[in-house]
């Protein structure tokens, strides 16, 4: 990897933190205020969907089949919500080769829309999974972009090649 590209990762990361949190945080925000706690409904009143053993199959395969999989609202082109277009960016902004990820736009499909969710056994879209594990949703995307604990898995499971430190210049001699 070129100086110039690294440089470019870490400064990006910094630049385009602050208007992605801003933008998140707001809709966060307006969400949080109308999805307030409510109490659990009385025993036998849950209805839990079981995945079948071929959604699951199928589903395990499709999170192992490429470096990242991205479970999301529309496409990385056009998303269709801002958590969607929050983390597309953030995978942008990192440099994940568009031939190490693969997306999935659940609103084609309402049976993998909530089959995913089951799945993971996380609530909302999108889902992010790293060589078939899962990492997250947006939020913590975001924080882990902000810290850079997301670089550091990205490299680590050699989605991205890691950064080389420059070399060191000497002083001119006196």
């Amino acid at each position: 990897m070129s100086a110039f590209t690294s440089a470019l990762r870490i400064s990006a990361r910094s630049i385009h933190t602050t208007s992605l949190r801003s933008s998140v945080l707001a809709s966060s925000a307006r969400q949080s205020l109308r999805s307030a706690p409510i109490a659990a409904p009385a025993f036998g009143a849950v209805s839990r969907r079981w995945l079948s053993q071929d959604i699951r199959d199928k589903l395990d395969a499709a999170v192992k089949a490429d470096p990242v999989v991205l479970f999301m609202k529309g496409t990385p082109d056009a998303p269709q919500c801002g958590f969607s277009r929050t983390v597309a960016q953030i995978l942008d902004i990192q440099g994940v080769p568009r031939e190490k990820l693969k997306t999935y736009n659940v609103l084609e499909d309402p049976e993998l829309r909530s089959s995913i969710k089951e799945y993971s056994e996380w609530p909302t879209i999108p889902q992010l999974y790293v060589n078939g594990e899962f990492v997250g949703g947006c939020d913590i995307l975001l924080s882990m972009h902000q810290s850079g604990e997301l670089e550091d898995l990205l490299e680590k499971e050699n989605v991205l090649p890691p950064i080389e430190d420059a070399p060191a210049t000497s002083a001119p001699a006196s």
